[in-house]
C-alpha cells in the first residue's frame, strides 16, 4: 500500500494545543470494527462501554524531561584551544545498554551539522554556567541523530527532573522561553505511569497518549465493573519523532523500543486468552507490545511469561491481530505509522470514514486532544 492511503485532511485549528479543563472530560468516538458504525460518547462513559471480565492494558511507562538544551565545550585543537560554543537542542529518545556502567542514549541533536563525534556538550540549568551534566558524541546517524555517553553522576534522573523539559511534539506550540507549562508537567504524564528513582531506570521520550484520558475514579469505576488492569511499559522512542519519508508502507522500519512485561501481566493476559475474554489495549503502543510477546509466544511454543526485551512490529492492513480485541486510542497524524496500525485493527475505510466524522464533528485532534473506543 501507499503511505498515501493514509492521508486525511485537517484543519489546523482542531489540533488540541491543551489539555481539557478536567483530566478525563474527553469526547470518545466508538468504532465497531464488524460493522463500520460509529457513535458519539465521552470518555467518563468507559466504564459502561466495556463488559465485566474486559483486560484492560497499559502503557505505565513515565515520560522522562528528555529534552535539554546544552553548550558546547568544544573539541581541543591541537594547541589545546577550545572550539566555538554554542546552543544545541538535544532530545533524548532511548536509554541503550550500559556496558560497563556507561549511561550512553541515543538523541536527536540540532543544529546537527556541527555536533560531530568527539564533542562534548555541557547541560547546566537556566541562568547558571556550572554543568549538571556531561556527554560526548559517540557516534553520528541520518537526521540528527547521535548517540551520546554522559559521565557517570550521582542521580541522573535528578538532573534531568531540574534542566530538562518534556517532549512535547512539535505541533503543541510553546515559546522558546517556555517549553513547557506547569499544566504540561502534570497533564502530558499518566495518573498512573511508574516513578522512576534510580540512575538506570528507563522512561519514555513521549506520553503514551491513549493513557491521559484516566482519573483515578474512572479507575475505580472500571475495577467496580468488573473490568480487569493490567499494565506493561514499553518506552516511546525515537520512532515517534521521526516522520514517514517512504511511499510504500511495505518499506517501512521502526526503530526498536525496549518494553517489559510483569509475571501479574503475562498471568492476566494468559488468562483472559485462555477463558476467551477480550483483551482491551489502551493505546497502540501497549498494541504492539502485546502483539510482539504474542508472536514470540507463539514462535517459541511457550505460553507468555515475564520478560524485558525490544519491539521494533509494525503492523498495518493485513495484520492479524493475536491478543488485541479492544483498542482505546487517540486520533493521529494523516500518513503515521500509527494511523497505520489503527487501519489494521479496523480496517482503513471504517478508519478514515470515522476520522472524517470526527473532523466534521470537530473533534480535538492528537496528544492533547480527544479518543476512539474500537471494539
Amino acid at each position: 500500500m501507499l503511505v498515501s492511503d493514509f492521508h486525511y485532511d485537517l484543519p489546523e485549528d482542531l489540533i488540541a494545543q491543551r489539555p481539557p479543563a478536567m483530566r478525563g472530560a474527553s469526547r470518545m468516538l466508538t468504532l465497531d470494527r464488524n460493522t463500520g458504525a460509529f457513535a458519539d460518547h465521552t470518555f467518563a462513559e468507559l466504564p459502561s462501554l466495556l463488559q465485566p471480565g474486559d483486560l484492560l492494558v497499559m502503557n505505565d511507562s513515565r515520560v522522562i524531561p528528555a529534552r535539554l538544551f546544552a553548550t558546547r565545550a568544544g573539541l581541543a585543537t591541537q594547541h589545546n584551544s577550545p572550539a566555538p560554543s554554542g546552543h544545541i537542542e538535544v532530545l533524548l529518545t532511548q536509554r541503550l545498554s550500559s556496558a560497563e556502567g556507561h549511561n550512553d542514549w541515543s538523541a536527536l541533536v540540532r543544529p546537527a551539522k556541527k555536533i560531530q563525534p568527539g564533542e562534548t556538550l555541557l547541560f547546566a540549568p537556566d541562568g547558571s554556567n556550572v554543568p549538571l551534566l556531561r556527554a560526548t558524541v559517540l557516534s553520528s546517524g541520518d537526521f540528527g541523530e547521535r548517540t551520546l555517553r554522559f559521565e557517570p553522576a550521582e542521580d541522573f534522573h535528578a538532573a534531568l527532573e531540574r534542566i530538562g523539559h518534556l517532549p512535547l511534539p512539535p505541533y503543541i506550540h510553546r515559546s522558546k522561553q517556555e517549553p513547557n507549562t506547569p499544566e504540561d508537567r502534570e497533564r502530558y504524564q499518566t495518573v498512573y505511569s511508574q516513578q522512576l528513582t534510580r540512575a538506570e531506570a528507563k522512561g519514555s521520550a513521549a506520553a503514551p497518549t491513549a493513557g491521559l484520558h484516566f482519573t483515578p475514579e474512572i479507575l475505580s469505576q472500571l475495577k467496580e465493573r468488573g473490568i480487569e488492569l493490567a499494565t506493561l511499559a514499553l518506552h516511546v522512542g525515537l520512532g515517534t519523532f521521526q516522520p514517514v519519508r517512504v511511499e510504500r508502507t511495505e518499506d517501512i522500519r521502526l526503530h526498536a523500543e525496549h518494553y517489559t512485561l510483569s509475571a501479574a501481566t503475562a498471568e492476566a493476559v494468559n488468562r483472559a486468552r485462555s477463558e476467551r475474554r477480550r483483551i482491551v489495549a489502551v493505546g497502540t503502543t501497549s498494541t504492539r507490545t502485546l502483539e510482539h510477546i504474542a508472536r514470540e509466544a507463539e514462535a517459541s511454543g511457550n505460553p507468555i511469561a515475564a520478560h524485558s526485551g525490544s519491539t521494533s512490529l509494525f503492523l498495518s492492513p493485513g495484520a492479524e491481530f493475536k491478543l488485541v480485541s479492544g483498542l482505546l486510542t487517540n486520533f493521529h497524524l494523516p500518513q503515521s505509522t500509527l494511523l497505520m496500525l489503527v487501519s489494521a485493527f479496523a480496517g482503513r475505510e471504517p478508519v478514515l470514514a470515522a476520522y472524517a466524522h470526527a473532523v466534521e464533528s470537530r473533534y480535538r485532534f492528537f496528544s492533547y486532544g480527544d479518543c476512539m473506543l474500537i471494539t
